[in-house]
């Protein structure tokens, strides 16, 4: 890490540097170091998920499964106003924890067949709360009473607790929110009553932009169904579908499932747009209406219904998939196999030192992109940029400012639990690669400089010029193709950047810039 010179250096180091001008030399010797190593097993917050609570599946499958589901209920951690009483929830990531996997926690008011309420008992206990027992899928069920103000601000309240307390927490994984049966986005086969049964689309619109706002850490979803006009209001205000949630489809793989682009799944998956696997994850639950579809969930090569598991996960990009029973109908090689084919994959295809720095390219071969910062590390040097959203297929250089040794690799993120790793593939030996020294130079000035850097460069050549402030947050990038260039650096705030220059994505040579 860069460390800030002491205060008389730093004014030595401003008197001085006005009068050099900083040049670079394209080409230089770099090390091609040897790297030998394979994805063997699912990675973490990826693959086929167990519920918590199937202790004989989950150490059946060791490593073979990487996330755990549980449902949780409001009234559980809340029985008094203002009194929170996070034990259980505590308990519950502690305990996933110790099976070296993470959570995946949906909260839940309704769920068909449960009498049992699930709502604080003082909001229960209020003169203007009616408990409700509907019939929900054929099944006595308590509904809250969605008329309630009370129940609207607890809810609110409730996740700015939960944000506040596990935001950062990297035993969990994802967390999941909705309001119908399941907690998905409507109540099936129930009646479906605004301000009664469920929220009325002003409050959603509230909530859903509430936890937008609380959540900066942890990648949240909700139902594909979502996308229903009559009971949600992401329809008609287009702004909330920019929001940073992601989705989950908990009927995957049923029978009609994405058979044209206006069946239901499909045309749900659409409407909140195809490139939303970017940045925010996708996952859901093998169609659980049905037991023939359990059973042929994971069939090869043609799944339930003609389509295989890993070619409609490409088709979304899914990340995760609950499949609780899977183990009843297949073996724990085909579960893993499974889980290895969905999520981010990284393979690394360069690796090489030069006199100054590491260098790494990698590719995400894998059909997702990681959703939290991972980071390439050698000798406990992280990289400045973060593996969180390389698409499928893309690759990225990434520079480590240290020098790496052979077979000294790893990728490092503060989102794992202990005795979890995020593997990548290798197969590189070591050589020698010379660049020859070449007459084009690039010339950058002036330092410290103000609202401008003037590029000069002795070829007509393309180089990708990048500013970082100290934290490691890339601040501009700029192409330059032309020998003679200006950069506009009005919009930056003034102290010291770090300036990397690329050729062909190779960095050519890296320098301090001081503006003021």
């Amino acid at each position: 890490m860069y460390r800030s010179p002491k205060p008389p250096y730093l004014k030595l180091f401003l008197q001085i540097i006005p009068f050099l001008v900083f040049s670079f030399t394209l080409g230089q010797s770099h090390k091609n170091l040897a790297l030998h190593s394979s994805v063997t097993h699912v990675q973490p917050m990826n693959g086929i998920v167990f519920w918590s609570d199937n202790l004989s599946a989950l150490n059946e499958l060791g490593n073979k499964c990487q996330l755990e589901f549980s449902y949780m209920v409001y009234s559980d951690i809340v029985s008094e106003k203002g009194v929170y009483n996070w034990s259980i929830v505590d308990a519950l990531l502690e305990e996933t924890a110790s099976h070296e996997r993470q959570a995946i926690i949906r909260f839940r008011y309704t769920y068909p067949g449960i009498e049992t309420p699930s709502v604080p008992s003082y909001i229960r206990n209020r003169s203007d709360y009616t408990d409700q027992i509907i019939r929900i899928e054929e099944k006595s069920t308590y509904i809250p009473d969605w008329s309630n103000e009370e129940l609207k601000n607890f809810t609110l309240e409730f996740f700015s607790e939960f944000a506040a307390r596990y935001d950062k927490d990297p035993r969990l994984a994802y967390l999941q929110v909705g309001f119908g049966s399941y907690s998905e986005y409507h109540l099936y086969d129930g009646p479906n009553i605004t301000d009664q049964t469920f929220p009325s689309k002003s409050y959603q619109k509230t909530f859903l932009q509430h936890l937008d706002g609380i959540f900066s850490n942890t990648s949240w979803s909700i139902s594909i169904d979502a996308s229903e006009k009559e009971n949600t209001p992401i329809f008609d205000n287009p702004e909330l579908k920019n929001l940073n949630y992601g989705l989950f489809d908990d009927s995957f793989l049923h029978k009609e499932h994405s058979e044209s682009n206006n069946e239901y799944n499909r045309s749900s998956w659409l409407f909140f747009d195809e490139n939303r696997s970017h940045t925010r994850v996708a996952g859901g639950e093998f169609n659980y209406h049905s037991d023939y579809d359990q059973k042929h969930a994971l069939d090869l090569p043609t799944g339930p219904w003609g389509v295989s598991f890993e070619e409609l996960s490409e088709k979304y990009h899914i990340s995760y998939m609950v499949g609780n029973d899977q183990l009843r109908y297949k073996s724990k090689e085909r579960i893993e196999e499974a889980g290895m084919n969905i999520g981010y994959h990284f393979q690394v295809n360069k690796f090489r030192v030069t006199e100054l720095v590491t260098e790494v390219e990698i590719t995400n071969i894998g059909i997702a992109p990681i959703y939290y910062d991972a980071y390439p590390m050698v000798k406990g040097v992280r990289s400045l940029e973060s593996l969180k959203g390389l698409l499928k297929g893309e690759s990225k250089v990434f520079t480590i400012n240290a020098i790496a040794d052979n077979e000294e690799l790893m990728i490092d993120s503060d989102r794992l639990v202990a005795g979890q790793e995020i593997q990548f593939d290798a197969n590189l030996e070591e050589s020698e690669l010379f660049v020859e020294e070449a007459e084009n130079k690039v010339f950058i000035y002036p330092n410290p400089f103000t609202n401008k850097l003037i590029i000069k460069k002795t070829k007509n050549n393309q180089v990708e010029i990048l500013l970082f402030d100290l934290l490691g947050k890339k601040n501009k990038s700029v192409i330059v193709n032309t020998i003679d260039h200006e950069i506009n650096t009005s919009e930056l705030q003034n102290g010291i950047y770090f300036i990397k220059i690329l050729e062909n994505g190779i960095i050519i040579n890296t320098d301090f810039f001081v503006k003021k």
